[in-house]
């Protein structure tokens, strides 16, 4: 049997970290979205307050993926050894606590990069690209609900 020491070493590439996180910050938004939906469902926030704004977030929900997560979010790692540092871009819904959400992203990514390649992710930044406002992206549902109808 070979020595631990005399055996070779296996090397995981940056893109493959680099795809890990981005899957990651996939998952980490929407669990926030579902989240948001169920709280706006319940018909209140934390505070027991209706918020009409998050009401368009719920209701983009049941379109499929809401603004938090529509765009697959882009990362890229460097390896040093068997530490990763890694940059991720996502886009968001507006109105949204995006600190929240990002550091949602940045604790999902940590864990689960370190999860599967088995390395210390001391850093993790986020940037927000791009912010969807639901109202805008689908007005044939406003018009379905009959808000601003042309009459």
């Amino acid at each position: 049997m070979v020595e631990p020491g005399e055996r070779g070493a296996t090397r995981i590439a940056d893109r493959v970290v680099a795809k890990i996180a981005s899957q990651a910050a996939r998952e980490a938004l929407r669990v926030d979205a579902g989240a948001a939906a169920a709280d706006v469902a319940d018909g209140a926030d934390a505070a027991g307050v209706v918020d009409t704004a998050d009401a368009d977030i719920a209701d983009a929900a049941d379109v499929g993926l809401t603004g938090l997560a529509a765009a697959r979010p882009h990362a890229v790692a460097v390896v040093r050894g068997d530490v990763a540092r890694v940059r991720v871009a996502v886009e968001l819904g507006y109105p949204s606590d995006i600190g929240a959400h990002c550091g949602a992203v940045r604790r999902y990514v940590i864990e689960r990069v370190g999860e599967l390649t088995g390395m210390e992710v001391p850093e993790v930044v986020v940037t927000v690209e791009r912010l969807h406002v639901p109202q805008w992206e689908h007005p044939e549902r406003r018009v379905r609900r009959g808000r601003d109808r042309v009459r």
